[in-house]
């Protein structure tokens, strides 16, 4: 099966050296790769090996003209997230194989990234590469059919989930969901809830993620 090429801006490492890691994030609907690549230079200093990469989504987005979605949401129908993620999955899997193999890392030397829907889709495939990630963080995003995870699970890299209170999009109870069903698959997890913020990034969410992905890298 031929599957969508995907590609994004990037940053390459503040080092000036190749690269030793690599960071890819993953945004939500709507939106596409420039939303987060600038979260790159904000962690250049902790991460100075590492390059950034932000792939725009394979599709045009129904809900936001000149925006991407990794996959469709209605929301209307509660089984649609796990149908795209699993849809979604090979595109994202072919595109860090390929940056992996380019620049001659392993999947401990990556970390995944997500906001939103990119969240649930780094969860879904960095949960099940056969060689586990250095690191998944995930902001304001769910797990997308957590009742398949224990069964379907390949690797348990350390997690960190990151949400505001205060979300309206994706209420913060999808962060405890997500943290009770990777619990019980044995997967590592931290958690940490922003007050007052909505659906988006407050400045301690950054610095805790910045902070999680550079030890989680530094410890593979």
């Amino acid at each position: 099966m031929t599957v969508p090429r995907i590609d994004g801006p990037r940053l390459m490492p503040k080092s000036g050296a190749a690269p030793r890691k690599l960071v890819v994030f993953l945004h939500g609907y709507g939106a596409d790769g420039n939303d987060l690549i600038g979260l790159g230079e904000a962690w250049a200093e902790l991460l100075p090996d590492a390059l950034f990469v932000s792939p725009h989504a394979p599709e045009p987005c129904g809900g936001a003209p000149f925006g991407r979605q990794w996959f469709e949401l209605t929301f209307r129908d509660p089984g649609e997230r796990w149908r795209g993620v699993n849809k979604a999955a090979p595109t994202l899997n072919a595109f860090l194989t390929n940056e992996l193999a380019t620049h001659g890392l392993s999947d401990a030397d990556m970390a995944l990234v997500g906001f939103s829907q990119g969240t649930m889709m780094a969860l879904h495939v960095g949960l099940r590469r056969q060689a586990a990630p250095g690191a998944i963080l995930g902001y304001s995003g769910m797990l997308a059919g957590p009742e398949h995870l224990e069964a379907e699970k390949a690797a348990a890299p350390p997690v960190m989930l990151i949400h505001g209170d205060r979300d309206e999009v994706i209420p913060v109870q999808a962060l405890l969901q997500a943290a009770q069903a990777l619990g019980r698959a044995e997967i590592p997890v931290e958690w940490h809830v922003s007050e007052g913020i909505g659906h988006g990034i407050a400045p301690d969410g950054l610095e805790l993620g910045a902070r999680f992905v550079a030890r989680a890298l530094a410890n593979r």
